[in-house]
């Protein structure tokens, strides 16, 4: 195949339109992922260890809670042991609604063991309880242990 020289200048303008193209637009991340309110999201830990001795991971537990009310943003996130048991603590709030959604999955096995509803007002009476015990455990770590018989 033989071409000309207007041909070729055809070409080559087409070629180099489309490369000019091609770098005047960014390419996108290869993995992007649209913005969430989970990617954020930092599960407190109740007791220093608790993410590792966990089975099912923070992500997994925080889609399997946000999954349950999806319209809703995850406000806090917590893993302690409660009466023995493993567990990832979801509060969730949506928009337009009073109160809070809380949700309790299992760090073991990743099913969701509770979910309920507080009030506004069940929210106050739980984080006075919460910082009562708090305080108790702060008073109890700072008082010195009692000395040995020598």
């Amino acid at each position: 195949m033989r071409f000309t020289r207007a041909g070729m200048a055809v070409v080559l303008l087409a070629v180099t339109s489309v490369a000019a193209q091609a770098q005047a637009k960014p390419a996108a991340p290869a993995a992007a992922k649209p913005a969430t309110a989970d990617q954020a999201v930092k599960v407190k830990e109740d007791k220093p260890g608790l993410l590792k001795k966990a089975k099912i991971t923070a992500e997994a537990a925080i889609a399997t809670a946000q999954a349950k009310f999806p319209k809703a943003k995850i406000s806090e996130a917590e893993i302690e042991d409660e009466d023995g048991k493993l567990i990832y603590s979801f509060a969730l709030k949506t928009e337009g609604k009073s109160g809070i959604d809380e949700v309790n999955v299992d760090a073991m096995t990743g099913k969701v063991l509770k979910t309920e509803h507080e009030s506004p007002e069940d929210e106050a009476k739980e984080a006075k309880a919460d910082k009562a015990k708090a305080d108790k455990d702060k008073a109890a770590a700072a008082k010195p242990a009692p000395k040995k018989p020598v």
